[in-house]
């Protein structure tokens, strides 16, 4: 049976419904003819040109990325610009691009679950749900199979996520026990107020700011971890192409290895104790 592309946006559509977008948020069929034939598709966080050149070569006829490439106003797609560079090269090898962002950070399973999954959590509800009990909504509350300090909680965490410079960081008491878990992929710090109000042990999210980090903990709030926005949603790509796999057989599926993180240099410190005034 020849599967085309708007089978495959039928099956996305299904598993990560667009009603579950931001408002402000692209999420969709980017570029592509819904009547062509696919049989090849590459997943990927971010949809660079690296990853482009992945699927280009690769003979993909779809690139399904997290991360919209359109997300803001566009008034060119013109090949001398960066973004329309990218599109024209798809368009014209045959590569259609869909994306699937906050309504696959909304969706059940969706971006943190599949985060959870990799951490070992027994996952429960959303952090914020879309409505009054609903099992959608941004991040999940997830449990370990038993207690672990944080310094263990976070070497779990770094042993689960893929390297990159940023790399893992936490914030709160090394030995401080850790059963019950907040995870939100990608930037997370607009949860922290619902997160303190959970009960849970600690929170892990990607791209957490000084200000609001210091003033969570300052009220008491649960342990930090922070990674890169990037790793904290690569779990992701697994997921969707498991989904792909299971509705649409004999469709060939690949996880780009690309790294898309932006960071390419930095470098490693113990953490230190500040002395007290008047202390040597």
């Amino acid at each position: 049976m020849t599967i085309r592309l708007a089978d495959l946006i039928d099956v996305l559509d299904c598993a990560y419904p667009p009603h579950l977008a931001a408002e402000w948020d692209a999420v969709g069929l980017v570029c592509g003819d819904p009547d062509q034939p696919v049989s090849r598709v590459l997943l990927a966080v971010d949809p660079t040109a690296a990853v482009v050149d992945e699927a280009l070569a690769w003979g993909a006829h779809a690139l399904v990325a997290h991360h919209p490439l359109l997300l803001r106003g566009v008034t060119t797609v013109a090949m001398h610009t960066p973004k329309g560079a990218l599109l024209h090269r798809l368009i014209r090898g045959g590569c259609a691009l869909f994306t699937a962002h906050t309504n696959a950070d909304s969706a059940d399973p969706g971006v943190s679950d599949a985060l959870a999954d990799v951490l070992g959590l027994t996952v429960g509800g959303p952090i914020a749900p879309t409505a009054p009990g609903a099992d959608t909504g941004i991040g999940r509350i997830g449990t370990l199979p038993a207690p672990e300090s944080l310094r263990a909680f976070t070497e779990r965490v770094v042993a689960a996520l893929p390297a990159t410079v940023w790399g893992v960081r936490a914030a709160g008491d090394p030995d401080l026990p850790v059963r019950r878990v907040a995870v939100s992929g990608g930037a997370g710090d607009s949860l922290l107020g619902a997160v303190g109000r959970l009960g849970v042990d600690a929170y892990l999210t990607a791209d957490l700011r000084h200000h609001p980090a210091d003033e969570h903990l300052r009220a008491g709030g649960p342990a930090l971890i922070d990674v890169a926005h990037w790793a904290s949603e690569f779990p992701w790509c697994a997921q969707a192409a498991g989904v792909l796999e299971q509705r649409l057989p004999g469709l060939a599926v690949r996880v780009s290895a690309m790294r898309t993180d932006p960071w390419s240099l930095g470098s490693t410190v113990e953490p230190y104790a500040v002395s007290e005034p008047g202390e040597q």
